[in-house]
């Protein structure tokens, strides 16, 4: 399988519904909660591009383009941007959509840095 082509295959998806219990005093999803949400998705794509163990080392950027609103459904896409040695990088977009609309906006952006480890921990090269 190319490069391209595995790229592809570790595009990562995952819906969740905007619940009161993880939004704020405006009703509006956690800035925390979200960040959380975006590290997940990333891990799971770094980790099913490589199948290998994979860190964070860091979250580069991420903005908050607009705020999410309790009642809706969410969904995280996560892509590999790009590829090191050792090391990739996966952007993480948040989109909202409307329960009971066809509307869908991106809301939040953000771009996370993993390497991949060995069983003690040292940076190995991403095979």
């Amino acid at each position: 399988m190319d490069l391209q082509e595995r790229i592809k295959q570790s595009e990562t998806r995952i819906f969740k519904a905007v619940f009161p219990n993880t939004t704020n005093h405006y009703d509006t999803l956690f800035g925390g909660t979200a960040m959380q949400l975006m590290d997940e998705v990333a891990f799971i794509t770094a980790t099913r591009f490589s199948r290998q163990r994979m860190v964070t080392v860091s979250s580069d950027r991420i903005d908050f383009k607009m705020p999410i609103p309790s009642g809706t459904i969410i969904e995280l896409v996560g892509k590999v941007t790009y590829l090191g040695n050792t090391s990739l990088k996966i952007r993480v977009d948040i989109y909202i959509e409307q329960m009971y609309e066809n509307k869908r906006e991106k809301a939040i952006s953000g771009d996370f840095t993993f390497v991949a480890v060995d069983s003690e921990k040292r940076p190995v090269k991403i095979v």
